[in-house]
């Protein structure tokens, strides 16, 4: 019988600091013992270097474990912004039904109340975009926090309506710029290889806060009238607390540093999430290059709305694509069915406030785990093909359901339908459109325009949500519940289309090269790859 043994031996090259290494196959016969003690002669001269050698790949492994752990841990500190999305959209569902109750408001009231929100989003997000160019992408982020603690501490003690929607006015100013500015931060400061599962992230966090809404407002049903509501939206303020902690642990992001002529900083959080100095290197040279173009921009005040407004093909291209994406995100009629899940499933037949508040936890559960498998499948897949699972499965879904609303409805089997149908549609819209909308939009757009352009692009989101939440109930008495979802169901099919003409695959590319690749606009449906060197031309062509 013959063992094989693998002798690795250093080989120093001249003019080289890297060492290179051989593997030798020796084999010995068991049997014959002068060869069995040369090789473990040579075994016992090679013992120190094979250790040493092991004692590095085990260095180099919990290097990029400390890596990982702390680009996660950064993704996860500027998400908590977007809990306060979800937690605002899920609990108004349930507290809409005691504010109305309570302060006696009218219908009208109720969809300016609920719909208001995403409009006056669009101010954070307008202005988000100068701002973070301003400040920083960190120090935004607080901002956002701290005018969305003032907006929910104001809903909560609210004596009147008009009060109330004051605290909704602030809320909603925190929201855009939490929204506008987390996708980004976090798009600039990881690796290529995992951005799209990190950008996701906002997304897992606004289906959390969606659930732990629905929760509340299950929890706090219970309590009198007058000061259940309040409590629901107070709770709101909690996540912002622990926001105000992560700021000490999160670093600026590399991207605006450059823009700053902070060059050494951005070296060093780019070290935080590169596994070589190599690769930091070459990333430092692309931002930049990237960076160059909006520096020299910078003494005109308008320069970037000015691109914007009268923008290049490639520019144009990217608009559609990031603009477009987040408007089919919402009116698909998602919001309306996460804001208004008691109507329809009271519609579908279900009487009694705590029995719908229950079947609203469904909702959130489904949604919330569905976006993991977003989280695991968007940098394996790619974008593109879970767009289309997502787009076409809510397209299927939405449909289902309206014929459920309006041929099964008040019957035990079309409550249960309309459950499934409605889960069905929150799962496909988060294993799809739903996050990868926040992940598409925050990585196509150029650096000088990065931050502006996604502040456009949620711009859209926020209105589409709000012209949709505050049009639900009206368009429901108008054409039923389920004629409403007939008509998301139809849209949703246009969604389809528009994935397949527009959006391009980003999987595995950095930020500058994605760039690239809207600059050669014949790729976009092909899906061409794009070489490392061509950001240089890039520059050139600008």
């Amino acid at each position: 019988m013959f063992r094989k043994f693998l002798i690795s031996i250093g080989v120093q090259e001249n003019g080289n600091d890297s060492n290179k290494y051989e593997r030798i196959e020796t084999y010995a016969a068991d049997q014959e013992e002068i060869m069995l003690t040369d090789n473990n002669n040579n075994n016992n001269k090679l013992q120190p270097k094979m250790a040493k050698d092991e004692d590095d790949i085990v260095n180099v492994k919990n290097i990029r474990a400390d890596m990982r752990k702390y680009v996660v841990a950064c993704a996860i500190f500027a998400s908590l912004n977007s809990v306060l999305l979800g937690y605002d959209v899920g609990v108004m569902s349930g507290a809409i039904i005691f504010i109305q109750q309570d302060l006696k408001i009218t219908e009208t009231q109720q969809e300016i109340l609920v719909g208001i929100l995403s409009i006056l989003s669009l101010l954070g997000s307008l202005a988000g975009g100068k701002i973070s160019d301003t400040i920083g992408r960190k120090w935004t982020i607080a901002l956002a926090s701290i005018v969305f603690q003032s907006g929910a501490a104001v809903m909560a003690l609210a004596p009147s309506y008009q009060i109330l929607m004051i605290g909704r006015l602030l809320a909603g100013i925190g929201i855009g710029f939490g929204i506008m500015i987390a996708p980004v931060y976090i798009a600039e400061i990881s690796p290529s290889i995992a951005r799209g599962s990190l950008t996701s992230f906002p997304e897992i966090f606004i289906n959390l806060g969606i659930l732990l809404g629905y929760i509340s407002n299950y929890v706090f049903s219970g309590l009198p009238v007058h000061s259940n509501w309040r409590i629901m939206l107070g709770v709101g303020i909690v996540p912002s607390v622990f926001l105000g902690f992560a700021l000490f642990i999160i670093p600026e992001s590399p991207r605006w540093l450059v823009m700053q002529n902070r060059i050494e900083e951005a070296r060093t959080v780019l070290l935080k999430t590169y596994d070589n100095t190599k690769e930091v290197d070459e990333r430092l040279a692309e931002i930049q290059m990237a960076a160059r173009i909006a520096n020299a921009d910078k003494y005109k005040e308008k320069a970037v709305w000015l691109e914007i407004l009268n923008p290049s093909p490639a520019i144009k291209r990217m608009l559609i694509t990031g603009c477009g994406i987040q408007c089919f995100q919402q009116i698909s009629g998602i919001d309306a069915t996460v804001y208004y899940s008691p109507t329809i499933f009271k519609d579908a037949g279900i009487k009694g406030d705590t029995e719908l508040l229950a079947a609203t936890v469904a909702v959130g559960f489904t949604k919330t785990m569905f976006i993991l498998v977003a989280v695991f499948l968007i940098d394996k897949l790619g974008r593109k093909p879970l767009l289309y699972i997502s787009t076409i499965g809510m397209t299927i879904s939405l449909f289902c359901l309206s014929f459920t609303l309006t041929f099964l409805g008040d019957q035990r089997f079309g409550i249960g339908l309309a459950m499934l149908f409605v889960c069905s549609n929150v799962a496909f819209f988060s294993v799809g459109i739903g996050p990868i909308c926040w992940v598409v939009s925050s990585e196509i757009f150029p650096l000088r325009l990065r931050a502006q352009a996604s502040g456009l692009g949620a711009v859209g989101s926020r209105v589409s949500s709000g012209v949709i939440c505050m049009s639900f109930l009206t368009l429901s008495r108008a054409i039923t519940v389920g004629g409403t979802f007939f008509l998301f169901s139809v849209i949703s099919a246009l969604s389809v289309v528009f994935v397949h003409t527009c959006v391009p695959e980003t999987k595995g590319k950095s930020l500058e090269q994605i760039e690239m690749l809207f600059q050669k606009g014949s790729e976009l449906q092909v899906g061409g790859e794009i070489e490392m060197g061509d950001a240089e031309c890039l520059v050139q062509r600008q």
